[in-house]
């Protein structure tokens, strides 16, 4: 992302057009306890955009091990309490599945991205209302531990920010969530 409005209607800590270091940087100060990581594959859409004038194949290995590497930081140096939303677009594949974009084959073929998350949420729209989907139809990787929420919930970050933390027993967190804009 590249300095848009955030979808929120709050005023956030937003820290804009950051690279991987910063985002790390930012998280290890651990002053938050919930980050938002919006257009997380604009991460390696700027990186392939950047190094288009490189010739071979290790530009695309960087890049996928590059947001591999960020999301094995979050799960491995971030609190146990620690919520990091990646807000991040998706692609319809030849078979009709519906998956999360990236750059490259080698995070789709070597590694299934969604895999790594234990919640994965599907913004969809009937054309007049926005609600995520929570579960799989076959289709989707969507994904979310038994009871957390029902099939369909609205579009509500915070709402499913205070399910998340009363499912697991996390304390609650009235502080403002700080956003990673890309």
């Amino acid at each position: 992302m590249a300095g848009k409005p955030l979808p929120f209607r709050k005023q956030l800590n937003i820290a804009n057009n950051v690279t991987y270091s910063q985002i790390k940087t930012n998280m290890s100060k651990g002053n938050f306890k919930t980050y938002v990581i919006d257009d997380s594959q604009y991460l390696m859409a700027f990186e392939m955009f950047d190094r288009a004038k490189e010739l071979g194949y290790n530009k695309f290995t960087d890049v996928a091990l590059n947001f591999r590497n960020l999301v094995g930081f979050v799960i491995k140096k971030t609190p146990k309490d620690t919520i990091v939303y990646f807000l991040h677009h998706t692609e319809t594949t030849d078979t009709g599945k519906i998956k999360a974009k990236t750059s490259g084959k080698m995070l789709d073929n070597q590694l299934t991205l969604e895999g790594l998350f234990s919640i994965v949420l599907l913004c969809k729209t009937d054309g007049q209302d926005h609600y995520f989907e929570t579960q799989s139809d076959g289709f989707t990787t969507c994904k979310s531990p038994m009871e957390m929420f029902p099939l369909k919930i609205d579009n509500d970050l915070k709402m499913v920010d205070t399910n998340i933390r009363e499912y697991y027993g996390f304390k609650n967190d009235e502080s403002k969530p700080n956003t990673e804009n890309k």
